[in-house]
């Protein structure tokens, strides 16, 4: 457990704490963002207001801990946008197969409108989301050979995270989509339970799953981001003054998370070159083109999504 306190120990005895989970270990971009969040929270409240982590899914997955948000247990949460998708399904727009070529691309895509209305939208929900940020792209990691064509990946146990946008996207290449859970990977991959996993480096790297599956196709399919959200009631809880503490320090946590994956996608792929057989499928857009059609038909027709699409395709055309 990570716990971000003031030395004043005299302040501690009134100190108001904030609760926030996630289901990353201690390693990943994500809770050390979390980490930051903490720390400076802590240091500008002068320890009057702290905020106590909960990486690793210690709450429980992150259905469990939106549940808690809903009850008082949990206070905020750094949330996959995957999941969060359930409660705002105009975020599935963010999976848009290749939408974007890298973590720098995705980033500036968060200050389009659209991106900002998925946030706004999470209001009626219960939610107050503060802002994005993001693990690595996803790539495809295989347990016997590199992936050339949508072929080799057809008939194969997948690893994927459950939710729509990626379920249908494997599906229509006649991948078996398999959603068990991070740490069972390892296992999985070990003993050929598991052929292959839709994975970011980060969680590739920081799990150790390079050691049981040699074979890394970078794809770059799709971005991954998070969206930081805090019950409604919790802020209603806080002072203006302590509101504004909270905003600007998640504002600077979220913007260092993602100057950090930035750095860290060029740092993971040179760690993996020398460790496994890593590829890059130069035309791996139209090698999936079946897939990416059947994400467009089943989500493409959303306005939001659309929007979002639209105004990311302006931005990262614009000279």
């Amino acid at each position: 457990m990570l716990v971000a306190t003031s030395a004043a120990a005299s302040t501690q005895a009134f100190a108001a704490e904030l609760r926030l989970g996630m289901i990353t270990p201690p390693q990943h971009i994500w809770t050390q963002t979390a980490e930051r969040f903490a720390e400076t929270v802590a240091e500008q409240s002068d320890g009057e207001l702290t905020v106590e982590l909960f990486p690793s899914g210690q709450m429980g997955d992150e259905s469990a801990m939106f549940s808690q948000m809903e009850t008082g247990l949990l206070d905020m949460g750094i949330m996959t946008a995957a999941l969060t998708s359930q409660r705002e399904p105009s975020i599935v727009g963010w999976f848009t197969p290749f939408q974007f070529d890298s973590v720098e691309q995705a980033a500036k895509a968060a200050k389009t409108n659209a991106a900002q209305l998925m946030l706004e939208n999470l209001e009626s929900k219960g939610l107050h989301a503060f802002g994005y940020t993001f693990a690595g792209m996803r790539h495809m990691l295989m347990r016997e050979s590199a992936v050339e064509s949508a072929e080799d990946v057809s008939g194969k146990n997948m690893r994927i995270i459950p939710f729509a946008a990626m379920n249908t996207w494997w599906r229509a290449v006649e991948a078996r989509p398999t959603p068990i859970s991070l740490p069972d990977v390892y296992q999985g991959l070990q003993n050929g339970m598991l052929d292959g996993v839709d994975i970011d480096l980060d969680a590739l790297v920081g799990s150790g799953f390079y050691e049981v599956a040699e074979h890394l196709t970078l794809t770059s399919h799709m971005a991954f981001p998070a969206v930081s959200v805090m019950s409604q009631a919790s802020r209603a809880s806080l002072s203006d003054a302590e509101r504004q503490l909270v905003d600007t320090a998640m504002e600077d946590a979220l913007a260092w998370g993602i100057e950090a994956q930035i750095e860290a996608e060029a740092r993971n792929r040179a760690m993996l070159e020398k460790r496994i057989t890593v590829t890059e499928l130069a035309d791996a857009e139209s090698v999936f083109s079946t897939a990416n059609q059947a994400f467009a038909e089943r989500f493409g027709g959303h306005p939001i999504i659309q929007a979002f699409q639209k105004q990311s395709n302006e931005l990262l055309n614009a000279k």
